[in-house]
């Protein structure tokens, strides 16, 4: 099986060697990440420009462009007979609406528009804590490999959300859950003609039973995204 991972943080982020580490037992593992942090880039894709790459190894490239330009070019170039493209892992959740604007998730919908099959991760992180890398890659090992066995039809991807803190020997359940379509409570400070975004991720709305309420819950959230 060959692997393709990206990520919309950079390729020296701790999330992606996370990720590295949880699935090389599965098959062949090419990296394509992108060279500057890429967070909150949304779909942008880089179409005019010529987009500067440079491969360290025969399975790592590191690309001047966005985490769709990431999945463009592996699939395209790197490496068109993978199998699965895996994104992340993200530091912080990509949940609710937030798939929209999440480069991470981006790079997973990329895939699924090019045929090719897909999934999103990201580590929620609770209020005041911080991420235990690698128990966060043991345990996102551990669902991949589940889920990754359930059949997707063309233009299906997943997002998945790992809840938080989790530890060593902990067991988080999981659940299938849909998308929650709230809309967001944050607002803007002004200071003269500057704007600032203010908000709190921790105190967005919860629907029982969608992603968000799944995931800030306590269990790992699967959902099941389409084009």
């Amino acid at each position: 099986m060959k692997i393709v991972l990206t990520n919309d943080d950079g390729y020296n982020e701790p999330g992606l060697d996370a990720l590295y580490q949880g699935v090389l037992s599965m098959g062949e593992v090419i990296i394509t990440a992108p060279r500057d942090p890429q967070s909150c880039a949304g779909h942008r894709v880089t179409m005019r420009d010529p987009l500067s790459v440079e491969q360290e190894s025969d399975a790592q490239y590191i690309v001047d462009g966005s985490p769709a330009d990431c999945t463009r070019l592996a699939l395209k170039l790197f490496s068109p007979s993978a199998d699965w493209v895996i994104a992340g892992i993200n530091p912080g959740a990509n949940l609710g609406t937030d798939v929209y604007q999440s480069g991470t998730v981006a790079a997973a919908r990329e895939a699924a528009i090019l045929g090719c099959k897909a999934i999103a991760i990201s580590q929620y992180i609770a209020p005041e804590q911080r991420i235990d890398w690698k128990v966060t890659g043991q345990q996102a090992s551990t669902i991949l490999s589940i889920v990754m066995k359930i059949p997707l039809n063309p233009g299906q991807y997943w997002n998945i959300n790992m809840p938080h803190p989790l530890e060593e020997s902990s067991n988080p359940e999981y659940q299938c859950c849909g998308l929650d379509t709230n809309p967001h409570a944050y607002t803007y400070k002004n200071n003269s003609d500057l704007y600032q975004y203010t908000g709190i991720i921790h105190n967005r709305p919860r629907t029982p039973g969608k992603d968000v309420d799944v995931c800030f819950g306590g269990k790992i959230s699967i959902t099941l995204l389409e084009i």
